[in-house]
């Protein structure tokens, strides 16, 4: 019977980066999905801050991380994701339950907390591995697809492209306007933004900026995921300014990431949206979007260490 060793690292080193990387690396590949979120594997290339902790699973006889575990702990919930590799995924979940049971138990000793554990295309025996954690399902993420080229009578706004060292605070001042209600692109700041910059995906060409009136009125930030065969690509973040809504600029600026997108060879645009948010999900299926598959999130309040 193998044995699951977990290591919990408060900070990640090159070494600890590199093994975990190897590891998300195969699972996306066999996955055909990214093995992190996006801000979680920011959060694991920066190192780790406050509030963070990466769980590292080991099975004896093996060189390679089995699994990884990593949470955060923001101002109201719990961030929870997990991966493991393709080839120890047995009918028993040996290594998931094992590193589930460390990561719950961290928060736990940590003082509890509710608990937002994100899965990509989730299936039944999720399920039931998170009910027996005490986990039920709650926010749906749905990504969504469409051909291009889009119709030729699709009209988008003017834009330009995103200034690194300029257009940051007013950027950040429409985002966080924007999301102020969402747990996840809400609350940032510039150096959460300044992370994003310095991915290798980043151009800010693709950073698509609409001004009216001297002010930002909102954005579209496009994202090519040149890893993919063939290459996606996403519409990142897309918000318009509480100022200038009902303009119907939500559409205006989606048909304009789009309009780059194609502009730089892609075939298929994407995107992301939460699958209450109903007059956004209506919106998409109007443009020829499509669900290619859901996200689940469970949920759940873990109660502290006695």
């Amino acid at each position: 019977m193998c044995r699951v060793r977990i290591e919990v690292k408060r900070q990640m080193g090159s070494g600890d980066i590199a093994a975990v990387s190897g590891l998300l690396d195969n699972a996306a590949r066999h996955d055909d999905h990214p093995a992190l979120g996006d801000h979680q594997w920011v959060d694991l290339v920066h190192g780790g801050r406050q509030g963070f902790a990466g769980l590292v699973a080991w099975e004896t006889g093996h060189d390679h991380p089995t699994g990884y575990a990593q949470v955060t702990k923001g101002p109201e919930t719990w961030a929870l994701e997990y991966v493991v590799d393709p080839h120890h995924r047995n009918d028993q979940r040996t290594v998931a339950r094992a590193i589930l049971k460390a990561a719950l138990g961290l928060v736990a000793q940590e003082g509890g907390g509710h608990v937002h554990m994100w899965v990509p295309r989730a299936v039944e025996a999720d399920d039931e591995l998170a009910r027996s954690f005490g986990l039920e399902r709650g926010r749906e993420l749905l990504q969504m697809r469409r051909p291009l080229p889009l119709p030729p009578e699709e009209k988008g706004v003017d834009t330009r492209a995103f200034v690194p060292g300029r257009d940051e605070e007013p950027w950040l001042e429409v985002n966080n306007r924007a999301f102020s209600w969402h747990p996840e692109q809400g609350g940032w700041d510039v150096q959460t933004l300044r992370d994003r910059e310095g991915e290798a995906w980043f151009d800010p060409a693709g950073f698509l900026l609409h001004e009216r009136d001297g002010r930002l009125a909102g954005f579209c930030w496009t994202k090519i995921h040149s890893d993919r065969n063939p290459p996606l690509g996403e519409i990142y973040v897309i918000a318009v300014d509480p100022d200038f809504q009902g303009l119907r600029l939500g559409r205006a600026l989606v048909v304009s990431g789009l309009r780059y997108l194609e502009g730089r060879g892609l075939e298929t645009g994407m995107l992301y949206v939460d699958g209450g948010n109903t007059p956004a999900v209506g919106l998409y299926k109007d443009m020829g979007f499509t669900v290619d598959h859901t996200d689940q999130a469970y949920v759940g309040d873990v109660a502290a260490a006695s």
